[in-house]
């Protein structure tokens, strides 16, 4: 055997163990891609081909081009869903964000029991939305929940139906949707508060400007790419809303408090409707993408700057 023979063989050995070491990632992670190719990727664009068709009980490919979309758009019931998406969304947002920054500036001052305080305001997230649905619907039932509950402590008069009132019904959603994240939305925040650097709180205190001043000209503003990302998380909350809807109203009462996702289901699968779904559940993606594609694009510009 010549000197070079085991260099050869350990060249060799080398070589396979770094094809070995390249390869097996990839055939760990490939079941995985495929998966997601098929079941998400794959029905996204299976649902796009069968709102162009005339889908009624099952799947058929009798292409109608805009036709279900033409339909949606002129029926009542999506016009009430849209409308209502605007209305919880737009209150759903707005009032987590109000309590979430509130409640973390609150818990910034050092207080006491903050790991406890942490934990309560958190706790609701840790349950599904058809709990919370659940719960609230107990609640608010004006025979045996909040209203009740007054009533018998001498206040005959204290009344609180909202969730039987088609145009208060949609307030319901929001209050308990709000009670869910608005801790989360704190978390996020609290944790802004704590990596601003505190150099920058004492030099404004030591020209003189107070607290409330230090938050509102320079903390909050400091904070603005958590608000963004508080934003598009509460948005995909919002459009996706369908459990909480299905456990504490149903969509009604009649379709009162009907969302996009909500129906999209029904007529899917209770209507027959399957194309007038897959064209409404198109236009939920489509909504998705609106909030999500300039995050994306803000997150990739400020790697590049960076």
């Amino acid at each position: 055997m010549s000197a070079e023979e085991p260099l050869q063989t350990a060249k060799q050995s080398s070589g396979l163990l770094q094809r070995i070491e390249h390869w097996i990632p990839k055939v760990v992670v490939a079941p995985t891609f495929i998966m997601m190719l098929v079941f998400i990727y794959g029905y996204i664009i299976w649902t796009g081909v069968l709102s162009a068709t005339n889908s009624r009980f099952l799947p058929s490919y009798d292409f109608v081009g805009g036709l279900q979309y033409e339909k949606l758009f002129e029926n009542p019931r999506w016009e009430t869903a849209y409308t209502n998406l605007a209305l919880f969304g737009g209150l759903f947002i707005a009032i987590c964000l109000f309590i979430g920054v509130t409640l973390a500036i609150l818990l910034d001052q050092k207080i006491r029991r903050e790991g406890v305080l942490r934990t309560i305001y958190l706790y609701p997230m840790a349950l599904s939305f058809i709990v919370t649905g659940t719960a609230w619907k107990w609640m608010l039932n004006p025979g045996l929940g909040l209203e009740k509950l007054v009533q018998d402590m001498g206040f005959e008069n204290f009344s609180f139906d909202w969730i039987v009132d088609p145009d208060m019904a949609i307030y319901t959603l929001v209050i308990a949707a709000v009670w869910q994240s608005s801790g989360f939305v704190m978390a996020m925040f609290l944790a802004g508060l704590r990596g601003i650097d505190n150099s920058i709180i004492q030099a404004a205190q030591m020209d003189g400007a107070s607290m409330p001043r230090i938050y509102w000209r320079i903390i909050v503003p400091c904070l603005r790419p958590v608000f963004f990302s508080a934003f598009i998380i509460l948005s995909h909350i919002a459009i996706k809303s369908f459990d909480l809807v299905m456990a504490m109203t149903g969509g009604g009462p009649g379709y009162a408090t009907d969302l996009p996702a909500t129906f999209m289901y029904a007529h899917s699968f209770t209507r027959s409707s399957i194309g007038l779904g897959a064209a409404s559940a198109m236009l939920m993606l489509g909504g998705v993408l609106a909030i999500l594609i300039p995050y994306l694009y803000s997150e990739l510009r400020g790697t590049r700057n960076g």
